[in-house]
């Protein structure tokens, strides 16, 4: 966590923003044999892969077709209907999510038409909502909000009288529709009457994380999400991940963090600290707080996907016990004294030197971690071998993961990885030897499964 300190740190200096990364609404599509289609939409033409929906297409063009339920992690649902749009010579308004291009069609994604329609169906949501948003903690951060502004809601028809999952009493009566908020979560609350059963949460468990430890429970009005057999998100199979929190629309499911700090202010991209995947995160911050950590969809390793540890294990970074500056004691019996960095890295260059003085050129040698990255690692071997003049350079991975090394030698002629994590996702047959990837590396773990399903 080092690395998220110092970027942090190096961040003042810029200018203080938060990282928005683009939701185009459905996953890339690949093509087979690289095939295209080329339509029209909104009057302008795009050419895009085989297969990509009508919702990705026009992302592409720059126009974001109104959604709650999509997002681009997620296999397209289908269910919110804000993203209907209109096909010349078809009948009715599918779901832009849903529809695949097709040759030559011309789309039209806004019209006074479809403005009335997504006006229509943002009531609804709104009417079985609370109406709480200045005190709401996701209040700034809310797709519902966002989507409401966008079709130019200005007024709800329809009242509470009727049914509702707002209240606990309606009438003076008992509403049996509603539900209490689960903070049973160390890190994450609950709170279902904000929930607009989009199945996002439930997606995400079942899609990224491969969990299923959600599921949407009930018919019609009386549909909620639901933790294992109905139960605290405690007592159910949930690991913590935070897919769920990352992909709901609302504050249904939020941080306890962001609930207690409000929204971050900036963020910077960093590396997370734990095991060697090497996750990519943007660290959400006010001033030098850290509020939250959300997994980087630019990541390579992690693609917008964590544990419990990378996203919500953060709180030693900025604890009050961390160590934030240089210490130096001249015996082990001696108090640890403050100094600077000049001094600490002066006081440490005088006794290897000593001990090369004393013991010769070979008394010195560095040892790597694991768990550190490829750059880090390239920095301590070259300053054993620039600095010290020898080749006394070894990590730790060479001895855990010495039998590994020594198949993939015999057998492709290199001791290192040859493949990246994507590859699992094309794999017929995964071989594990030795290894708990679910537990030791949850992430790639996660991928496994989905390859699996």
């Amino acid at each position: 966590m080092n690395k998220m300190r110092g970027n942090a740190m190096t961040s003042e200096t810029e200018a203080l923003t938060l990282i928005k990364e683009k939701d185009y609404g459905t996953p890339a599509v690949h093509a087979l044999n690289n095939k295209t289609v080329t339509l029209e939409i909104d009057g302008r033409e795009v050419t895009v892969p085989e297969g990509t929906s009508i919702m990705r297409a026009a992302a592409d063009l720059g126009i974001m077709v109104p959604k709650l339920c999509a997002t681009d992690h997620l296999d397209p649902f289908g269910s919110c209907r804000l993203c209907l749009v209109e096909i010349e010579g078809r009948r009715g308004t599918p779901a832009s999510c849903t529809t695949p291009v097709a040759p030559g069609i011309k789309v039209t994604t806004q019209n006074d038409r479809l403005a009335k329609i997504r006006k229509g169906v943002m009531e609804l949501y709104i009417s079985d909502h609370p109406l709480d948003c200045l005190t709401c903690a996701a209040n700034g951060d809310c797709e519902l909000q966002d989507m409401a502004g966008a079709v130019g809601l200005r007024e709800v028809r329809y009242g509470y009288e009727g049914s509702n999952h707002v209240f606990a009493r309606q009438n003076g009566e008992k509403n049996d529709m509603w539900q209490p908020k689960d903070l049973s979560n160390p890190y994450f609350q609950f709170e279902p009457s904000k929930c607009i059963v989009c199945s996002r949460c439930v997606r995400a468990c079942e899609e990224v994380q491969g969990t299923f430890a959600l599921t949407i429970d009930g018919r019609g009005f009386a549909s909620h999400v639901s933790a294992g057999m109905d139960e605290d998100f405690l007592k159910s199979e949930c690991v913590s991940c935070g897919a769920c929190v990352q992909a709901c629309p609302t504050a249904t499911l939020i941080e306890k963090s962001v609930v207690e700090h409000g929204q971050p202010e900036h963020s910077v991209v960093t590396t997370c600290a734990y095991c060697g995947v090497g996750c990519s995160f943007k660290t959400e911050m006010q001033g030098e707080r850290v509020v939250r950590m959300v997994p980087y969809k630019d990541g390579g390793a992690n693609e917008g996907h964590s544990c419990v540890k990378g996203r919500f294990a953060f709180g030693y970074a900025t604890h009050k016990d961390r160590v934030l500056n240089p210490m130096i004691r001249e015996k082990i019996t001696d108090p640890w004294r403050e100094v600077t960095w000049d001094e600490a890295i002066a006081y440490a260059a005088d006794r290897l030197k000593a001990v090369q003085a004393k013991y010769g050129k070979g008394s010195i040698g560095g040892i790597t971690s694991s768990r550190t990255t490829n750059e880090e690692v390239y920095v301590v071997q070259r300053m054993i071998r620039a600095a010290f003049g020898n080749n006394n350079v070894d990590t730790c991975a060479r001895v855990c993961h010495s039998p590994t090394g020594y198949g993939l030698k015999q057998t492709f002629g290199e001791s290192a990885g040859t493949q990246d994590f994507k590859s699992v996702d094309k794999s017929d047959v995964i071989m594990v030897v030795g290894a708990n990837p679910t537990d030791a590396h949850p992430v790639f773990g996660s991928r496994m499964k989905k390859r699996l399903r």
